[in-house]
């Protein structure tokens, strides 16, 4: 995957963390992939199972709930939805 088609999976992948979660003052342009969802901006479970079920149906995949812990950063996300849509990295 090219890295422009990376760049745009997490910013749609951003959009989407901004849209679900009405997080204020940050664009998808301002977003840091590499923030931790967790610890810098207090998800939590219930928020990223939304999260979760959104980019199922957006990116036609299936995350095992056992992967949620590794879910941490916008980039980790994009890299387990290309694993499991079997695109090399």
């Amino acid at each position: 995957m090219s890295q422009t088609q990376n760049g745009s999976m997490e910013r749609r992948i951003a959009e989407i963390l901004i849209q679900e979660l009405k997080l204020e003052n940050v664009t998808p342009d301002t977003f840091d992939v590499t923030t931790d969802l967790v610890k810098e901006l207090g998800i939590d479970s219930m928020d990223l199972t939304t999260v979760v079920l959104v980019l199922q149906g957006e990116y036609q995949v299936k995350f095992d709930e056992d992967s949620y812990p590794s879910l941490t950063t916008v980039r980790a996300i994009a890299a387990q939805v290309k694993q499991l849509q079997g695109v090399a990295t």
